[in-house]
């Protein structure tokens, strides 16, 4: 039964929200300074605020008042759009989903590394700046291999009540250490353009401005998960609305909480504000503080890769299963002894496929293991299609709006410049992802 209100929209909104984006915003603001920093923010608050509306709109099949539920992103599109852009949104939602797990895996071995130099430092005297991040990466795709066994994970509740109390638990802590940086120094760091030329060269400032509204981007990235949250929601009043009020406040909170944050990092330390705030934060009093937030970073991340991940294992198990129905490798069972239960059935095909999926996962991020390049890319190639492209289809679909008129025009307009802000912040983070690999040797090389 679907009994959700406007409050509890608005707080499973803020959850997905609030995550790993989050970090990086004082070293984005950094790079685009005081005037452009905290404006561009704002502009992607106003634009994933206003093409919610749009999706939202298309939660009901035909009449929006009495038509069929879908109960997720990918029944609007396939209920709404033609043959073609329904291929193109799984492959996009896929390659998404198989990004979003690299981000994962190296965004949680660069806390996992930050706890670990925090504490070298503090117990021994040493700074061991060189720390392969390999075994971190493996050791986090262990643990995946074995949750991604556990049926239906991403409706175990409690799970995501444990990811959203991690997330605002590190955004909090990252936002006290900033505020306590700044009161130790007694002095607003910044300037009004960011990082000047000179201390980068002009092409290497673009590449950096670019990469930057990528990460602003990913920090927004919820749209997939959107129509499920409007599921939740009753009946009267009607879904649409209530889920525009809870777009409203939870788009508001959130980006008051990202602009403090990310202004109040870069106040404290300027355009040296480091890529990852809190492994920046590494060797500062209190350095157990830190270890606890990037404890949750960890935690959360473990939760959030399943909650990302299990969806896509379970449409691949699905399809096999019906395209080949006597195979035996598919439908084959291995019965497990259990304490808490009588046994414990194991899916051979959800063990091959997931342990093939999180290594290919591992593998790629230990290739790429650079954190700010990744979340600014995968922001870019998620922004654009996710949070505008299909959006507007759908709405001009589900009302009819004529081709050429002046809202389709409108629409198309806004569609068209998102579409060149995400180039341009692909294009930077692509290039920036060029420069480390000169000084990196995959494999072999820490970082």
């Amino acid at each position: 039964m679907n009994a959700g209100t406007v409050w509890t929209a608005s707080a499973l909104i803020i959850t997905a929200l609030i995550g790993s984006g989050g970090p990086s915003l004082a070293w984005a603001i950094a790079q685009l300074g005081w005037i452009a920093g905290p404006t561009i923010v704002l502009l992607f608050a106003f634009v994933t605020y206003y093409t919610s509306t749009l999706l939202t709109t298309c939660y009901r099949s035909g009449d929006p008042a009495t038509g069929d539920r879908n109960y997720a992103y990918m029944g609007a599109v396939r209920d709404n759009l033609g043959s073609l852009k329904i291929k193109l949104f799984e492959l996009v939602l896929y390659v998404n989903v198989f990004g979003v797990a690299i981000g994962y895996t190296i965004a949680s071995s660069t806390s996992m590394m930050a706890i670990k130099r925090s504490n070298c430092f503090h117990e021994k005297g040493e700074d061991p700046r060189h720390i392969n991040s390999n075994p971190y990466m493996i050791a986090f795709g262990f643990v995946e291999i074995i949750f991604s066994q556990i049926p239906n994970f991403n409706r175990l509740w409690w799970l995501s009540i444990v990811a959203a109390f991690m997330s605002f638990a590190y955004s909090t802590i990252e936002l006290g250490l900033s505020i306590a940086k700044l009161a130790e120094t007694g002095k607003i760091k910044g300037s009004l353009t960011g990082i000047n030329i000179g201390a980068l060269t002009s092409t290497q400032k673009i590449w950096r401005n670019f990469q930057a509204l990528g990460n602003i981007a990913f920090a927004y990235s919820y749209f997939l998960i959107l129509i499920e949250v409007q599921d939740t929601i009753r009946s009267s009043p009607s879904e649409s609305k209530m889920t525009k009020k809870a777009s409203v406040i939870s788009i508001a909170a959130t980006t008051l909480f990202y602009v403090i944050c990310g202004c109040m990092g870069y106040a404290a330390f300027g355009n040296m504000a480091p890529k990852n705030l809190l492994v920046g934060f590494g060797f500062y009093n209190p350095y157990w503080m830190v270890d606890i937030a990037n404890a949750a970073i960890v935690i959360q991340l473990v939760c959030a890769y399943q909650f990302n991940c299990q969806p896509l294992f379970d449409h691949v198990e699905k399809t096999l299963g019906k395209k080949f129905p006597n195979s035996q490798f598919i439908s084959r069972e291995i019965e497990i002894p259990a304490p808490w239960r009588r046994s414990y059935k194991l899916k051979l095909l959800r063990l091959v496929w997931s342990t093939v999926f999180v290594i290919g996962t591992i593998f790629i991020s230990m290739l790429l293991p650079f954190f700010n390049d990744i979340v600014g890319l995968l922001g870019a190639l998620g922004f654009w299609p996710l949070t505008v492209f299909f959006p507007v289809e759908l709405y001009i679909k589900q009302k009819k709006i004529p081709k050429w008129s002046t809202k389709w025009v409108c629409l198309q307009i806004v569609s068209v410049a998102c579409l060149i802000i995400t180039i341009a912040a692909a294009a930077g983070s692509v290039a920036n992802v060029f420069l480390d690999l000169k000084s990196f040797k995959p494999f072999s090389t820490d970082y």
